[in-house]
């Protein structure tokens, strides 16, 4: 009875601090960053979206070490989840069609804000012993602000999130979708995932690159095909929807939740979903070989990358939702389960087969991802690599836990770990914003004179922390 009490007491807490995190605090903060990132950047999300979007395809080129679109592929298999799916049916249930409007909104001022934090991230990155780059928002606290307090807090709130935590709530998601649709026996199920999952990770953040390269992009155009079918069937109908969720935004149309309910639900929904100004995607911004040679062009990747997940993947479930007219009558069913009646609705049964499919890749892709996030941090507490194995073996741990178990407390838990996290990380990429705006301002004077961009720390003495080493190893 003590234990059970104890556990409710720690859930309340646990729960009323998510509340202001997400509910108020982390909402202010990020859009307040997002809206300084994109002024002091002179809009560049708009200016040179193009030109980032060349640099995603020009970064499939083979480098000795990790490609640009090897970490663009794990970031995105970390950021696209069963929350692009589930999350999207839950705000437009919450807030209305209004929230996929601000939902677009907090996307396009996120993708300066993650410009910044991955451009810092290249700047400050390291090499390890294998030669491999490491770096991140841990390292960028410790080498640029002097801080490596700050460091070991963003790490240790990482660690809990992504490495643990997250990791257990994606497995859980598996097990179960596989054992809806197919009557599939949850421990077994786990322990292939382990197994499997095991395989990726204990490779090191190459195998985890290279299998994120394979699984992403199948994963996205499967999805994003199944939305263009039901977008075409219904084109008739999108100027409606369009109109209902502008509509809706501003409590224009009677909704859900009305103008601030929409505004909410969209906001969290975005930031959750594409992570920009978390700190995560950061950590493997660091690891690539950047084409061209410059901390920038890494900045360019990670903006494409918010774009893409909320942008694109996001808006592909709203879509179906939104046309599929499920929302009329829902007959009682909320989140995953509403996306799923709305596609059953358009292409028949055979859909619900798709949608586990479709959660198999977003989770498993998500777990590997998460994984090089946390090793990443692992790396910065100490330096010995043996220590890895251990992880891995508790990462394991907690994959198969959550295989088999309901971790509500983890997971909320982790969404305090997550949302602190932020906080860290947000004040750390404001306190260092001139360096991001200086080389930024380097990058675009290259371009503007039709030449490769190329990075010389040396051009650079007021950035402390910098050694030229890293970057006069990547020059061809």
């Amino acid at each position: 009875m003590m234990f059970e009490s104890l556990i409710n007491a720690v859930e309340s807490t646990v729960n009323a601090v998510n509340g202001v995190l997400w509910g108020s605090l982390l909402i202010y903060v990020l859009v307040a960053a997002g809206v300084f990132f994109t002024l002091r950047l002179g809009f560049i999300q708009f200016r040179l979206f193009g030109h980032g979007a060349k640099l995603v395809i020009q970064g499939r080129k083979k480098v000795n070490g990790i490609s640009s679109f090897q970490v663009f592929c794990t970031s995105m298999a970390a950021r696209v989840g069963t929350g692009n799916m589930a999350g999207v049916a839950v705000a437009i249930t919450v807030g209305g069609a209004g929230a996929i409007f601000w939902m677009w909104l907090i996307a396009l001022l996120g993708m300066a804000t993650a410009f910044i934090e991955s451009t810092l991230a290249q700047v400050y990155k390291v090499k390890d012993s294998e030669g491999q780059y490491r770096g991140g928002p841990a390292y960028y606290m410790e080498k640029g602000l002097g801080q490596r307090w700050m460091g070991i807090l963003f790490s240790i709130l990482l660690i809990i999130a992504f490495g643990f935590a997250f990791n257990a709530a994606q497995a859980n998601t598996m097990t179960d979708a596989l054992n809806n649709a197919f009557g599939l026996d949850k421990t077994l199920v786990g322990l292939v995932i382990v197994l499997a999952s095991g395989y990726i990770i204990c490779g090191g953040l190459k195998k985890v690159a290279r299998a994120s390269e394979l699984i992403v992009p199948v994963m996205a155009a499967a999805y994003f095909a199944i939305a263009l079918v039901v977008l075409i069937s219904n084109i008739d109908q999108v100027p409606a929807a369009l109109t209902l969720i502008v509509k809706s935004a501003f409590g224009w149309e009677e909704a859900a939740g009305g103008a601030m309910g929409a505004m909410m639900a969209g906001i969290a929904r975005g930031l959750f979903s594409n992570e920009a100004g978390m700190g995560s995607a950061a950590n493997i911004a660091a690891s690539a070989t950047p084409n061209p040679n410059h901390p920038a062009s890494q900045g360019f990747v990670q903006m494409i990358g918010v774009f893409v997940d909320t942008i694109v993947i996001c808006t592909a479930s709203a879509a179906i939702i939104l046309l599929s007219g499920v929302l009329a009558n829902p007959a009682g069913h909320e989140g995953i389960g509403l996306l799923q009646l709305a596609l059953s609705n358009e292409l028949g049964s055979w859909s619900a087969y798709f949608i586990a499919f479709a959660i198999i890749l977003f989770c498993f892709s998500s777990i590997i991802a998460n994984y090089s996030y946390a090793e990443n941090n692992i790396l910065f507490l100490t330096k010995n690599k043996n220590i890895l194995y251990v992880f891995r073996a508790l990462v394991l741990a907690m994959v198969m836990t959550g295989s088999v178990a309901s971790l509500k407390l983890v997971w909320n838990f982790a969404d305090v770990s997550m949302g602190l996290m932020a906080l860290v990380n947000i004040t750390a990429i404001v306190l260092l914003s001139k360096v991001a705006f200086a080389v930024v301002k380097d990058y675009e004077r290259q371009i503007k004179q039709g030449v490769q961009p190329t990075f010389d720390a040396a051009q650079f003495p007021e950035i402390k922390g910098v050694e030229d080493g890293e970057w006069a190893d990547e020059k061809t």
